[in-house]
């Protein structure tokens, strides 16, 4: 009674190579037509042959009217294109105080095109002039000796923003990097009715902050005592001092003698002054280490950056909202306010930049400053303006031959 059955599974087991060749002649069509996707097929060089595509370099000029951006992109240049070139401006001018209706421009850019003459991909700008009442601002496509390519000013200075920016809006530097007298290690300054002492005397007034700021974010002042190992900031040496004679104090003999002894520590940063509760931003990118009261610092704020970089900020009046350890920040992001807690003579911050955990000068650090091109890239660059110049200037005398032929 089993028999049928027993035929009708072996006819199945018979019939299976056969589905089983299908099924593999689907999956090799389907690989196949995956490694096309990815690689091309063999058809991919006669539809290049087809659309023959060739790049030219284009030429625009005119009047401003509106704004740089609006009035290249009605010129012609693709408006993708003008983001580099409007970036690189930025770094010398304030395109929307600076630029006035009536300013004029010139770009030259290069674009790919189809054989049917349809743009493909977004172009570039090659160089681009600015004349305005400030001035003319000229930016260069150039390609230094490390193969990295970027605008660059026609003296040869980087026109790209540099990686770390200093934390005030407006920089005033009352004290620098390097070996300083300690501020702390002088007479009072004579009293002055209802008026604070300005940055050398010890007095100093109570920071304020911007309205609408959380309560509790002020952390007050840290006593001079809380830094006893904390930190080396502010702390003179024992072993160097200026003028002082054997065993006396630091402070509070200053009227024994005719001479003004000061002691002498390593000032590891530089101070910023600025009005108590003016912003401060985050130098650049990075994940806040720290944020709290440190000793002589006062008020302090670490960030780390990428490239073993740190910042430190000092003396701050309080933190903006968010800003605790483990944060992230960006570059220009407001992360505390001027202030004069901690061992500070008046309102100021206290900048520091850490190269791998080493203080080292923020003010003529690489990363603060824009490169600028020397020696055989400088004069590369000097050739290249130069025929680029040239070139315009053959472009407009064509341009007048025709059209006085035209008239």
């Amino acid at each position: 009674m089993n028999k049928p059955s027993l035929v009708v599974a072996l006819a199945g087991v018979l019939l299976c190579p056969a589905a089983a060749a299908t099924a593999d002649d689907t999956r090799s069509a389907d690989a196949r037509a995956a490694e096309e996707r990815l690689l091309g097929d063999d058809n991919e060089a006669a539809w290049l042959q087809m659309v023959l595509p060739f790049t030219r370099q284009l030429a625009v000029s005119g009047s401003i009217v509106g704004s740089l951006e609006t009035s290249a992109t009605a010129a012609g240049v693709p408006a993708s294109a003008m983001l580099e070139a409007l970036q690189a401006f930025a770094t010398s001018l304030d395109l929307g105080r600076d630029v006035r209706d009536g300013d004029r421009f010139y770009v030259r850019y290069e674009q790919t095109f189809t054989s049917s003459g349809a743009p493909i991909g977004i172009g570039r700008v090659l160089w681009a002039e600015l004349k305005t009442a400030k001035g003319t601002v000229a930016i260069h496509r150039f390609r230094t000796r490390d193969k990295v390519e970027r605008f660059w000013l026609a003296n040869g200075q980087a026109a790209t923003p540099p990686l770390m920016n200093l934390p005030l809006d407006v920089v005033s530097i009352s004290s620098g990097f390097g070996l300083r007298a300690d501020p702390f290690d002088q007479p009072p300054p004579p009293p002055t009715a209802g008026k604070s002492g300005a940055m050398g005397g010890p007095l100093r007034a109570q920071p304020t902050l911007p309205p609408g700021l959380k309560p509790g974010t002020i952390t007050g002042e840290a006593p001079l005592w809380a830094s006893a190992g904390a930190s080396s900031y502010g702390r003179p040496p024992t072993s160097t001092t200026y003028g002082r004679p054997p065993g006396t104090a630091s402070y509070g003999n200053w009227q024994q003698g005719p001479r003004s002894p000061r002691s002498l520590f390593m000032h590891e940063g530089v101070d910023l002054v600025a009005p108590a509760g003016t912003p401060v931003h985050a130098a650049a990118d990075g994940i806040v280490f720290g944020a709290g009261p440190n000793g002589r610092y006062g008020n302090w704020i670490r960030i780390d950056h990428a490239g073993k970089l740190a910042t430190v900020y000092g003396h701050l009046a309080g933190f903006a909202p968010g800003i605790g350890a483990g944060s992230t920040v960006s570059r220009g992001d407001v992360i505390g306010y001027v202030g004069s807690t901690g061992r500070s003579t008046g309102a100021h911050l206290h900048f520091e930049l850490l190269s791998d955990g080493k203080p080292v000068n923020p003010i003529n650090h690489p990363e603060t400053k824009r490169g600028m091109l020397r020696g055989p890239d400088l004069d590369r660059l000097r050739k290249q303006v130069t025929q680029s110049l040239a070139e315009r200037d053959r472009e407009t005398a064509a341009e007048k031959a025709a059209a006085s032929v035209a008239r």
